[in-house]
């Protein structure tokens, strides 16, 4: 069992260490992903996670639309003001849902159930109850099921909340992101901390079980002064989970962020690495959990009691408790993981309708994972998620004698041991405090396709 952790940041190590590479939510990242579906046998890879024994599954939504674009956003969405193109967009989920799940077991219970976007709840409280309805009727929802939704308080009324609780969500996940007017202002987001409030008022009065606030850090205007008010500002709604991230500025992916090059500098690499640092500061001192990267959690909460006992589990919402389980994704750009492929569905909405209308699955990219794949995944999600690499217990797990066939990758990590981020001993290494935030930079050491892909991920910091 880890022990709990203090609040300790070692600012030059980060310094030293920062450098792009992926998040990992999953392995091989999604950059591998090839359009060259042949290989992947889609409605075979379905079928082949069907198998007797199975685990459970995990179901994404995208709910792709929001009325405003916020600068800084990276996600897969669609700007409309048109209420109607959500019955619209639930029209084809349906098809996508009744493709997929005439493929599955329909005796496999669902263990967790997410809704993104975009803002989910863009959609009407009757187009909610109507997707909810979907669900339940073919699939067998578990009754502990986690059940997430991502809320913009912006976009949230009562009945909204209300829908939701009938559909049996009882978890949310708030995007806040910064509460200074100028801020918001700079990044096309204006959030009074009133709406903020009231989102907790009737989620806490729904009986959700865990709310979770997102913010990032290196936008335009912030500082490490007005961002410790944000996380004062925060901490009054008493969330039960934070996710505090860093901005990741690719305009070449997402031109929108062209905006912040033309009207306003973004902070330095050493003022966003004072804005992490005073975050972490202020949150641990809260009371709250560091749970690996940039995840903060009460201690009676889930995932920090997972983190304590090394259960995490992560995924391509980030980490999760619900380890073993299928994700089955549904909508534009969403992306589906079985136990040895993953599928990623159309990114446009004209091209996802289209394969739904000739009655395939939408998917346009995939990757089928090979035995040193799942070997690499195995080791870097021990990384990511239980922060040790115990030798004896891979080397059971994946059939090989690990020390020797991981040789060349473990002599790598000789600066990152002599500068404290790992520890290691007769039976393996581990992650110490000062190492948490390096997570990503540890798990890079055993990634077998990273040299090729370096300069198209963010920063680890």
């Amino acid at each position: 069992m880890m022990p709990a952790l203090s609040p300790a940041l070692d600012l030059d190590l980060i310094r030293k260490y920062a450098v792009p590479g992926p998040r990992y939510t999953s392995y091989p990242p999604a950059t591998q992903f090839t359009t060259e579906l042949a290989p992947l046998s889609l409605q075979d890879a379905i079928q082949e996670d069907n198998a007797p024994g199975a685990g459970p599954l995990s179901l994404y939504f995208h709910l792709p639309f929001c009325e405003s674009r916020c600068w800084f956003c990276g996600c897969n969405t669609v700007i409309t003001r048109r209420r109607e193109s959500a019955d619209d967009y639930l029209g084809w989920l349906i098809r996508e849902v009744r493709l997929t799940a005439r493929l599955m077991d329909p005796q496999r219970q669902v263990a967790q159930i997410h809704f993104g976007g975009g803002t989910p709840t863009f959609f009407p409280p009757d187009e909610l109850r109507r997707l909810g309805a979907l669900i339940h009727e073919h699939f067998l929802v578990a009754p502990d099921c986690e059940f997430s939704v991502e809320v913009d308080p912006r976009r949230l009324t009562r009945d909204h909340v209300h829908a939701l609780q009938e559909i049996g969500a009882n978890r949310a996940s708030l995007g806040i992101q910064d509460t200074n007017p100028a801020v918001q202002l700079a990044v096309h987001r204006i959030q009074p901390q009133a709406q903020n409030q009231q989102a907790f008022t009737w989620l806490r009065e729904a009986g959700f079980s865990s709310i979770n606030v997102d913010l990032i850090y290196g936008l335009p205007l912030q500082t490490a002064d007005s961002f410790a008010r944000t996380i004062d500002d925060v901490l009054t709604l008493d969330p039960d989970r934070l996710s505090v991230f860093g901005y990741a500025h690719v305009p070449w992916i997402k031109p929108a962020q062209k905006i912040f090059d033309q009207k306003h500098t973004l902070p330095s690499a050493e003022n966003r690495l004072a804005m992490f640092a005073v975050a972490r500061e202020k949150l641990t001192e809260a009371g709250y959990l560091d749970v690996g990267l940039d995840h903060f959690a009460k201690p009676g909460d889930e995932l920090a009691g997972a983190a304590l006992s090394g259960g995490l589990h992560r995924n391509f919402q980030g980490y999760s408790t619900r380890a073993g389980a299928s994700l089955y994704a549904f909508g534009i750009s969403s992306i589906s993981q079985t136990a040895d492929t993953f599928r990623q569905n159309f990114k446009t909405l004209p091209e996802w309708q289209a394969a739904l209308a000739a009655g395939h699955l939408p998917v346009e990219k995939g990757y089928r994972l090979s035995i040193e794949d799942q070997r690499r995944r195995t080791i870097i999600m021990s990384i990511m998620c239980a922060r040790r690499l115990d030798f004896a217990a891979l080397s059971a797990e994946l059939g090989v004698d690990f020390e020797c066939t991981y040789a060349a990758e473990l002599g790598t990590l000789g600066d990152l041991i002599t500068d404290g981020v790992l520890q290691r001993d007769a039976t393996g290494l581990s992650v110490t405090e000062p190492g948490l935030p390096l997570l990503r930079v540890i798990a890079m050491k055993f990634d077998a396709y990273l040299r090729r892909d370096a300069q198209r991920h963010s920063k680890t910091i």
